[in-house]
């Protein structure tokens, strides 16, 4: 498994980021951990999490199960960069949710403790917190930085001056501030290159895309579209109504004697300011199948068929619509 650096920083992390939404609401505990064992043997060192998977309030389930995986030791921690999330709630009371410092601390402390470790690698805002003033989230993360409970801060669904903003108050406090950014990128959802892409590349942030296979539709939803995600009601409907796009996507792989899955995960990682596309196994055998991704090389006729099939929004702002 190739690695690269997260951003601007020195961490190495693998080209695949291993999501694990999945474990306990659809993944059971002991096929959870056969996952990530067979992820750290494929080279996969990169985890992602967040406290509110597990879909039970304030439980944090699927921290838990990471946390008692790692718990068997075997140098587990120390072979992983964990990376987690903080924003939604996690209780019923005002302040059990958002980027307040007070929650800031406090969740931190539940997932350190739900995940049995004494420091998260890379502690993510889930999403944009209006009412938080920048220097008040920016002192919550420097805290817990000198304490050693964080090494790292990321943000996830920001929008490019989101990402300026933030930058720039970190810089005023002399702060490293936002070292990546996790977005929702795939061949179907290709908004961020408007802005949020070249933002990420000019502060120097690794870009982490979440649903790199738009939710199972690029996995090859025409030929099989039985079980998962794909299956849902939602993702029919959306197959359907551009089954002429899929079902010419599908065709291009045939012909690259690829799976459809692992061409849109090539294709993300062709763009050098993409880090590592988060993939989301339900099973050992969709994991296995994911690491063959990182050694396809698409030509410049296959990317220019794909972009025909699945137009971007023209390129980077402000010349995808102006002059």
């Amino acid at each position: 498994m190739d690695t690269t650096t997260l951003g601007r920083t020195g961490l190495h992390v693998s080209r695949l980021c291993l999501g694990t939404m999945n474990f306990g609401p659809r993944t059971t505990e002991e096929d959870s951990y056969a996952i990530m064992d067979s992820a750290l043997d494929s080279g996969i060192n990169f985890f992602d999490t967040a406290n509110v998977y597990g879909h039970k309030l304030g439980e944090g389930v699927t921290e838990q199960i990471i946390g008692r995986w790692l718990a068997q030791g075997g140098g587990r921690r120390d072979q992983i960069v964990l990376a987690t999330k903080v924003y939604n709630r996690m209780g019923e009371g005002p302040n059990d949710r958002g980027l307040s410092a007070y929650h800031i601390r406090t969740a931190c402390e539940e997932s350190l403790r739900r995940l049995q470790t004494d420091h998260i690698d890379l502690y993510q805002m889930h999403h944009i917190e209006r009412s938080s003033p920048w220097e008040e989230i920016w002192q919550a993360m420097e805290q817990l930085v000198r304490e050693g409970k964080v090494i790292y801060v990321g943000s996830s669904n920001f929008a490019g001056w989101h990402i300026a903003k933030a930058q720039a108050a970190a810089k005023e406090r002399n702060f490293m501030g936002l070292v990546s950014e996790q977005s929702l990128y795939n061949l179907t959802e290709r908004t961020i290159e408007l802005e949020v892409l070249p933002a990420a590349a000019d502060y120097g942030l690794g870009v982490i895309p979440w649903s790199p296979l738009a939710g199972g539709l690029l996995a090859g939803a025409v030929a099989d579209a039985k079980e998962g995600r794909r299956a849902s009601e939602q993702m029919r409907e959306r197959l359907e109504k551009n089954r002429e796009q899929f079902e010419g996507y599908e065709a291009l792989c045939s012909e690259l004697g690829e799976e459809p899955a692992n061409v849109a995960l090539a294709w993300m990682l062709h763009n050098p300011v993409i880090t590592a596309p988060i993939i989301g196994p339900r099973t050992l055998e969709q994991l296995k199948g994911a690491t063959r991704a990182v050694e396809i090389k698409l030509s410049d006729e296959v990317l220019t068929r794909l972009d025909e099939l699945f137009p971007g929004p023209g390129g980077t702002a402000p010349e995808a619509y102006a002059w």
